[in-house]
């Protein structure tokens, strides 16, 4: 789990959150992929597919530059697929 290593802190009415957590960097390389996305598309089915693992669909989210959005992506969107990743990612 990403979150496991956060530290917990409770809000101003009792419950417990995690606190935030900065994002590796993750650099271009000229080994990455770039893919178009199809009907169907979501990014923690692309990190399945990527990397074996749905919970990276953080990775591909953070090296597009995709916030706040939802995990569905629209067709025909060019995603970097990152093929060196940090050490570091949890």
């Amino acid at each position: 789990m990403r979150y496991k290593e956060n530290p917990i802190k409770k809000t101003f009415d009792g419950r417990e959150v995690f606190t935030p957590r900065i994002l590796p960097k993750i650099n271009e390389s000229t080994r990455d992929i770039f893919i178009a996305t199809e009907t169907g598309d979501r990014l923690d089915n692309l990190a399945f597919q990527f990397y074996g693992n749905p919970d990276m669909w953080w990775v591909i989210a953070c090296a597009n530059k995709i916030h706040g959005a939802s995990l569905g992506l629209k067709d025909g969107t060019v995603l970097r697929i990152p093929v060196e990743l940090p050490q570091n990612l949890y």
